[in-house]
């Protein structure tokens, strides 16, 4: 895998095009550090579609256990979390 700076690739920016283009992975980097990597149409849209390992089914997969659920719970359940308070009080009141 490739690896620029993120200046060095302001400045070769079409160079690095035509080489992501021809399927290598290129990682750009800030400060040495790993921040970005880029990869070809082709790749990216080969990772949203295989099916179960994609990272798209692995993203519908998170938005469903992350969705809020109620279950067994009614109206008044869920309205005896939220506080009845009109507001805090302050200390010059």
């Amino acid at each position: 895998m490739q690896s620029f700076s993120i200046a060095d690739a302001r400045s070769q920016l079409p160079k690095i095009i035509n080489t992501v283009e021809q399927g290598h992975i290129t990682q750009l980097t800030r400060r040495g550090k790993p921040v970005a990597v880029l990869l070809s149409l082709k790749e990216y849209e080969a990772l949203l579609t295989q099916g179960e390992g994609s990272l798209l089914h692995a993203l519908n997969a998170y938005q469903v256990l992350k969705q809020p659920t109620k279950e067994g719970l009614s109206d008044e359940d869920i309205d005896s979390w939220r506080s009845q308070e009109i507001g805090r009080k302050l200390p010059w009141e």
